[in-house]
């Protein structure tokens, strides 16, 4: 994104992940205190018909916030909501896209409104961006 004079279709982030893996899950069920079996446990997550387990929604949120955090100074962020749309599976590689997607006025602020993505579309964040080049 510009510093500058932002407009509607600047990349705001562009940034790839490593694929999901058994440890990761493992680590970050540490982490978040969430031990859900379904995360960790292959036997668990089969009687409950899945054919593996698959990485907990809000470890991929927190990837994509670390994109967009990387991409934009944390204070300029005034909001980030997420809509999961699918499982994260395991070995999958996230890449996270994101685009300005409509400028605003609210507050007395320029914001600039985004749109991002992985690329596998399991979580599809909205961050609401301000300061530097919106105002």
């Amino acid at each position: 994104m510009s510093a500058t004079s932002p407009t509607v279709g600047d990349r705001l982030v562009h940034k790839e992940f490593p694929p999901i893996t058994r440890h990761r899950l493992a680590l970050y069920c540490g982490a978040s205190g969430d031990h859900n079996p379904i995360h960790v446990d292959i036997d668990f997550a089969k009687a409950a018909g899945f054919p593996d387990v698959f990485s907990h929604g809000m470890l991929v949120m927190g990837y994509l916030g670390q994109a967009l955090t990387d991409a934009v100074a944390p204070s300029r962020i005034r909001s980030f909501s997420t809509r999961f749309a699918a499982i994260t599976q395991l070995g999958a590689k996230l890449t996270c896209e994101g685009t300005v997607t409509e400028l605003i006025e609210q507050g007395g602020e320029h914001r600039g409104v985004g749109r991002n993505c992985n690329r596998s579309k399991t979580a599809l964040p909205r961050p609401v961006l301000t300061g530097g080049g919106l105002g």
